[in-house]
């Protein structure tokens, strides 16, 4: 969990996210649910809107659990180091 709190530092999602080795093998998912942040963004990058996705999909979903995906997403990223020199053109 220390990782984990340094990656998330000053962003407000293990509230509302929660990575359990029992549920899903381990992958991020709303607290309190079985729905996986990757399920959540996957939907958004199909284009369906915050309210689409409570109403079709997940009606025990808040706005504030979809935007807690993102941050989730933007956090992992954010902490992700790339290495270019390595990339070959």
């Amino acid at each position: 969990m220390l990782a984990e709190q340094s990656i998330f530092e000053g962003v407000k999602v293990l509230d509302r996210i929660t990575v359990n080795p029992k549920i899903h093998f381990g992958k991020p998912c709303i607290t309190g649910t079985r729905i996986t942040v990757q399920s959540v963004l996957e939907l958004l990058d199909e284009g369906l809107s915050f309210a689409e996705i409570a109403e079709n999909y997940y009606p025990e979903l808040q706005e504030d659990d979809i935007h807690a995906c993102l941050r989730y997403a933007i956090a992992l990223v954010a902490a992700e180091d790339i290495d270019l020199a390595s990339v070959t053109a």
